[in-house]
């Protein structure tokens, strides 16, 4: 008799399952992501179907203000306002960028407001939680412990119907006994999680899930993880700065185009109400080169940051350029404009260019800033510190327009600086603010503007 087949291979980005190892995923044409797991060990029992009869839309019935609000403004705001009971959220970032901190401070703000709260930890024991927890002032009076890894008794704590907030800390220690494979693996993750969100929904319970991410920046476990929960957050940061960012890239309930600013504290995750003020703190007011603050946009919030540029003359052979803060190829191609549309020789000397505070930025809006920042410290000129630049820069030297340039400008005069270089088909969208605004149609004109 043949005996049965025992491992399958299951890709790590999209979780197509293939009975051999092979170099390319067919599913989603990813090369080296097939990954050797175990079957289940024993099959599951095929369940009763219920006869539940379909509603007809216009009868379903919703409470908008339905939901828990946390109180820390800047963790309702990524959620998208509230926390819905029968949600599922998936929190991941890197070992120790503070995920159990910022969860544990939120649970125990649902709980102060009468929320019991399960919290479930496969990583620290009871103790250390009691430790932590007594480090950054959490009472816990709502807050149940547990420290278990099995599946299935934890889904017996759910069937209780005592909690209404589920903290899952983290899905990577979770694993059912169907599965020989240790925990972590693609089964088990795959598995745990869609059995604890199905429970979730059917007892509506609100679910959160804390994953860690891979060196890659990727959830660790199937890529089809992240479509399995109602919102995936990204809890981010550079170790070397205090600041943390909550970034949603998934949200059924809210826009993704939020942003929450932390602060990490001995006491704990502070949030930061302007982000600004935050990442301007060292900018100071005087004549220095290679420094100019650029209006930029993370989601729907305008955060001013400061661009800081060095050009010094080539040391070797082939001149270098690093960025922090900026893509490096996106760095050689403004260099490239610069050098070709303003006249600017760039090939003989190496420049370093560094977004103060550690922020990293994505956004073509800091463009024309970067530019600026580089020709100052080339040219030995000193951009007047009551300036902020706004501006996308084409190949043949254009500045084309930006979006969202109300509340670029909004914040730069709340902050009060003086005046705003921005693209001249912005200046149209502008109105209702005291504010010197100076528009360009190219590279050029805005040089004129700014030196």
């Amino acid at each position: 008799m043949e005996k049965r087949l025992k491992t399958v291979y299951v890709c790590t980005r999209c979780g197509a399952i293939h009975p051999k190892w092979q170099g390319q995923c067919r599913e989603c044409n990813e090369w080296n992501t097939l990954a050797e797991e175990a079957l289940p060990s024993s099959s599951r029992k095929i369940k009763k179907t219920s006869s539940e009869k379909p509603h007809l839309l216009k009868t379903i019935s919703f409470d908008n203000s339905e939901g828990y609000r946390c109180g820390i403004l800047e963790f309702d705001r990524v959620l998208g306002g509230r926390l819905l009971p029968g949600s599922s959220i998936l929190l991941a970032g890197e070992p120790g960028i503070g995920k159990s901190t910022l969860i544990l401070q939120a649970a125990d703000y649902y709980s102060q407001k009468d929320l019991s709260v399960l919290y479930v930890t496969g990583e620290e024991s009871p103790g250390q939680m009691k430790t932590r927890a007594d480090r950054l002032g959490v009472g816990g009076e709502n807050i149940s412990v547990a420290n278990l890894t099995d599946l299935h008794r934890i889904l017996s704590l759910l069937e209780t119907n005592e909690y209404k907030i589920i903290i899952i800390d983290s899905i990577q220690t979770v694993a059912s006994d169907m599965f020989d494979s240790p925990p972590g693996t693609i089964g088990q993750i795959r598995e745990c999680a869609g059995r604890l969100i199905e429970i979730s929904k059917k007892n509506n319970l609100a679910l959160f899930l804390i994953g860690h991410v891979t060196k890659e920046g990727m959830v660790a476990g199937p890529k089809v993880l992240e479509h399995m929960v109602d919102a995936v957050l990204y809890f981010e940061g550079d170790p070397r700065h205090f600041y943390r960012l909550l970034r949603p890239v998934k949200n059924r309930y809210g826009s993704t185009f939020e942003l929450g600013v932390f602060e990490m504290m001995p006491e704990g995750l502070v949030p930061v109400d302007n982000p600004s003020t935050f990442f301007l703190s060292g900018h100071e007011p005087g004549e220095r080169t290679g420094a100019v603050v650029a209006a930029s946009c993370e989601g729907n919030r305008p955060i001013l940051v400061e661009i800081q540029a060095l050009v010094a003359s080539a040391s070797y052979g082939t001149p270098q350029r690093v960025a922090g803060g900026i893509d490096n190829k996106r760095l050689a191609l403004l260099l490239a404009i610069l050098e070709k549309r303003a006249g600017l020789p760039m090939g003989a000397n190496d420049v370093f260019v560094s977004v103060a505070g550690g922020l990293r930025l994505t956004e073509p809006a800091i463009d024309l800033a970067v530019l600026a920042a580089v020709a100052s410290s080339l040219k030995d000129m000193p951009i007047d510190a009551g300036t902020v630049i706004a501006g996308e820069v084409g190949l043949s030297g254009e500045v084309r327009a930006v979006g969202m340039i109300e509340r670029r400008v909004a914040e730069a005069a709340k902050l009060g600086f003086k005046r705003m270089i921005l693209p001249e088909q912005n200046i149209k969208g502008v109105s209702g603010h005291k504010f010197e605004l100076h528009g360009a149609k190219t590279l050029e004109q805005a040089f004129n503007l700014i030196f």
